[in-house]
């Protein structure tokens, strides 16, 4: 059980009850307005900011015992000096203490890296979040579950608080968020296409719905790029199905993630035969013949992004366990595109 805790300090009571390990008794007792994850009060104790009648214990297999009163350390959570507050703008969906909602447009990329190390979706929201991040882990950041690419846009949930960045992750680990993307693929796939019935992972489900299942890895020559595999990589299923077809030429199709890997869809429809409209590293080099678009073509051949959007994101609430869920219509190029295909058609 929890005592009264002085301020930075935790008191907890192993009861009758309790596991009989230090970690797992710990994980049991922390009550939930602590907001402590396992991996927070395991790297806890490795710090030695676990105490037992003053002093530290780094064992986290250590055996506990009825009546001990444990003393955690709830440090500051710190700043990162290598992570810069930026002022960039942000359209915001949703917020609270715990987790927000943005809806990100086509160039931002989500997290720093070498090549990024500012102007990204994680410099924004610390800017915008400022003191309301409760900590990651002890750091103050904003905790990052998924991704989109930096030219996709639409939907992203990120945790400000320890507890919603494991509940949130928990979802995504075990696939029941509910993210849908809508893209404008090259052709119309078809259930009686051979040629598609004959590639291997793929199948057609009830109502003419695609399935992609393959295994994806990096791309053993270009490192920047993912593949099909089968022997080894990460298990992806993807799921498709045709909104709006543009004389057989072009489609605008939605597309359900029943796995999150890097580059998914556009990797998966690539290797269907559909890759994306204005993917420069899978869409190869088709066009849209100007026959049947007119001055259309054009555009659509030249648009400037991977034609990807995160229409659709639903979660439960990992605090509250209220269900959620968001919605962001096409974005002004794609829907620019759509528009010319659905009117600009010749003939």
């Amino acid at each position: 059980m929890a005592m009264p805790s002085s301020p930075g300090w935790l008191h907890l009571t192993i009861g009758e009850e309790a596991p009989n390990r230090l970690d797992k008794a710990l994980a049991a007792l922390v009550p939930e307005e602590a907001a402590l994850s396992r991996s927070r009060l395991m790297k806890m104790i490795d710090e030695g900011d676990v105490l037992l009648d003053g002093q530290v214990v780094t064992n986290p297999k250590a055996k506990v015992a009825e009546g001990q009163v444990y003393a955690l350390r709830l440090a500051p959570a710190v700043e990162l000096e290598h992570l810069l507050a930026e002022d960039i703008p942000l359209t915001v969906i949703w917020e609270d203490a715990d987790l927000i909602v943005i809806d990100k447009p086509a160039g931002m990329v989500v997290h720093p890296a070498p090549g990024t190390p500012s102007g990204t979706l994680v410099n924004a929201l610390l800017a915008h979040c400022g003191d309301t991040l409760s900590g990651i882990g002890g750091e103050r950041r904003p905790g990052i579950v998924h991704r989109i690419d930096k030219d996709t846009t639409g939907l992203l949930v990120v945790a400000k608080s320890d507890r919603a960045h494991h509940g949130l992750a928990a979802q995504f680990e075990d696939h029941s968020v509910n993210r849908r993307y809508l893209a404008v693929v090259h052709g119309q796939p078809d259930a009686y296409d051979p040629r598609l019935r004959g590639l291997r992972g793929i199948s057609f489900e009830a109502g003419g719905i695609l399935k992609i299942a393959t295994h994806l890895a990096r791309h053993k020559t270009d490192r920047q790029r993912q593949a099909v595999v089968w022997n080894d990589g990460r298990h992806a299923v993807t799921r498709a199905r045709v909104v709006e077809d543009f004389k057989g030429a072009a489609s605008l199709m939605e597309c359900w993630l029943e796995t999150g890997r890097t580059h998914q869809i556009r990797v998966h429809m690539a290797y269907a035969g559909h890759g994306l409209l204005g993917d420069q590293t899978y869409g190869g080099k088709r066009r849209l013949p100007e026959k049947l678009f007119g001055s259309s073509a054009e555009l659509a051949n030249s648009f400037p992004r991977q034609a990807l959007h995160a229409a659709t994101l639903g979660f439960e609430h990992p605090v509250t366990g209220e269900e959620l869920e968001f919605e962001s219509p096409l974005p002004e190029d794609m829907a620019n595109l759509v528009d010319a295909l659905r009117h600009g058609q010749a003939g």
